[in-house]
């Protein structure tokens, strides 16, 4: 287990929503960890996908009401972003190494053991769910579980890497430009969400085209190489023993990942949850979605006291068929859940 003598935290003075952002200097560079809660409830640290933070890829189903006495109350949650990704980050050093994976992985260690943290839940979007994985493979005593949103565990497939070419292209010589943002929604949202000639985007993904504009380029440019370096991880995802939750949306360019991850975990411990018209970011296109799974997730583990939850008319969650999501079923066997039925 990696360990660094130099590990220090500094504390920022802004707060953000009632959280504070803790500045932790690690052997692999500086991470911000925004905390919110008591911090002696159960940890829930979250990993956000590239040119995101906690704010652009979490908010939806963190200040979504019905998320606050699931999540909120049970959980002290660390947002960690990816280094140079934190609400007004400077532009990293380009004659710094682009750090691995694996180094973004020991990041996390040391974030953990800086906060005195045993094991602890992980939740990561798309390239976080990756990072988070890699983690749990690494540093197995360390992780209670993970719910994980539209996941990827394989290498860039061809399609991916020529994505990945024309945003590496696009941020180096043209930085965070029209173009590359609308690369990145597409990875993010669903057609429907962002919009056409005739039909406006959403507001969620209007807020997200506005956050976008304070990344650094070469922050988001040093993620996506890490992330193009990034090795195939299926086959050790069947020696994974912690509990894990998948959602993906069906219009997530990251389907087909995320229904391979899930052949590769062992079925005895893991379940699928398929968000109709939705894209990859369930977090914020859907977050209603989540949070019945989420319920009978953590149910497993004792930390959540059942509240009872008024349906919402925007959540499709009435369409499931009660014993699907039993905390036996959860944990026992694999269930592909949609959540909608085909009309």
């Amino acid at each position: 287990m990696a360990e660094w003598s130099n590990s220090v935290s500094v504390n920022v003075e802004t707060i953000y929503l009632g959280g504070k952002e803790h500045i932790i200097r690690t052997g692999r560079g500086s991470v911000s960890v925004i905390v919110y809660g008591d911090q002696d409830k159960p940890a829930l640290i979250t990993y956000p996908d590239l040119a995101l933070n906690y704010m652009s890829c979490f908010q939806g189903l963190f200040f979504c009401p019905e998320a606050a006495p699931l999540l909120l109350h049970n959980f002290c949650i660390y947002h960690i972003s990816p280094p140079g990704h934190e609400l007004g980050a400077a532009a990293l050093s380009p004659e710094d190494p682009v750090p691995s994976v694996d180094d973004l992985t020991d990041q996390i260690l040391e974030v953990l053991n800086y906060f005195r943290l045993g094991a602890v839940m992980g939740m990561g979007v798309m390239a976080g769910a990756y990072i988070l994985t890699l983690f749990a493979m690494k540093y197995k005593e360390r992780i209670l579980g993970l719910i994980l949103v539209s996941p990827l565990c394989r290498a860039p497939s061809w399609t991916e890497w020529f994505h990945n070419r024309v945003m590496s292209n696009l941020l180096y010589f043209y930085g965070m430009c029209e173009l590359l943002k609308e690369y990145l929604l597409f990875r993010y949202f669903s057609k429907e969400v962002c919009g056409s000639a005739e039909v406006p985007e959403s507001d969620i993904v209007q807020a997200c085209r506005r956050l976008l504009d304070e990344r650094q380029s070469i922050n988001v440019l040093r993620f996506l190489q890490a992330l193009d370096r990034r090795p195939d991880i299926s086959e050790g995802l069947k020696t994974l023993r912690c509990r894990t939750l998948i959602f993906v949306g069906e219009n997530s360019p990251f389907h087909s990942e995320a229904l391979h991850m899930t052949a590769k975990l062992d079925r005895r411990c893991s379940a699928l949850v398929e968000v109709q018209a939705c894209g990859s970011m369930v977090t914020e296109e859907q977050p209603y979605a989540m949070l019945i799974p989420m319920e009978y997730f953590v149910m497993g583990y004792g930390l959540y006291r059942p509240v009872k939850i008024n349906g919402s008319p925007r959540s499709p969650l009435s369409c499931i068929a009660p014993e699907l999501l039993s905390p036996q079923s959860m944990g026992l066997k694999l269930k592909p859940i949609k959540t909608r039925l085909s009309t």
